[in-house]
């Protein structure tokens, strides 16, 4: 197994929603490596399609209504910290931005939970109540990438 090279700084309030196996990559733009990415995206896609066809629906409403928490944190978190935001800010304007954000991509944000951002994330609370808008408040990143090739965890080590 080929590991992609690690795509740079992630925070660790970022790392919780990701996954060992997650694609996090900048790569030389060659034939090669557009291979190398579309057949590891292949893989997840054709693991997903297995898994949705093998999932049967869950009837326990206590676990129903934990896994739209936990969905809907995880939206959230992205609706309000997607690095992509800035661009996006700039080339469409701030309002389309963040209907495109939260109305397309994070889909979900405003009809699986009523929870705002710092309802989930108090830490980012200005004294004036608004969301801090820094990308880390912990301070740490990870700048390599923070499992093995086995899926464990070994970024402490090397964290900023």
């Amino acid at each position: 197994m080929q590991l992609l090279p690690w795509g740079g700084k992630i925070t660790s309030e970022s790392l919780r929603f990701f996954s060992p196996i997650v694609i996090w990559t900048i790569f030389e733009p060659t034939e090669r490596n557009h291979h190398v990415l579309y057949s590891a995206l292949m893989d997840y896609y054709k693991a997903w399609l297995q898994l949705t066809d093998q999932a049967a629906e869950e009837n326990n409403k206590t676990k129903v209504v934990r896994n739209r928490e936990a969905q809907h944190r995880y939206l959230t978190w992205r609706a309000e910290k997607d690095p992509g935001f800035p661009l996006l800010k700039k080339l469409i304007g701030e309002s389309y931005a963040k209907d495109l954000v939260t109305e397309f991509l994070f889909e979900g944000v405003h009809s699986l939970g009523s929870k705002s951002f710092l309802d989930y994330f108090p830490e980012y609370a200005r004294d004036d109540g608004t969301v801090n808008k820094k990308r880390s408040m912990i301070g740490k990143s990870f700048e390599a990438r923070p499992w093995d090739a086995t899926g464990e965890f070994i970024g402490g080590k090397d964290a900023e």
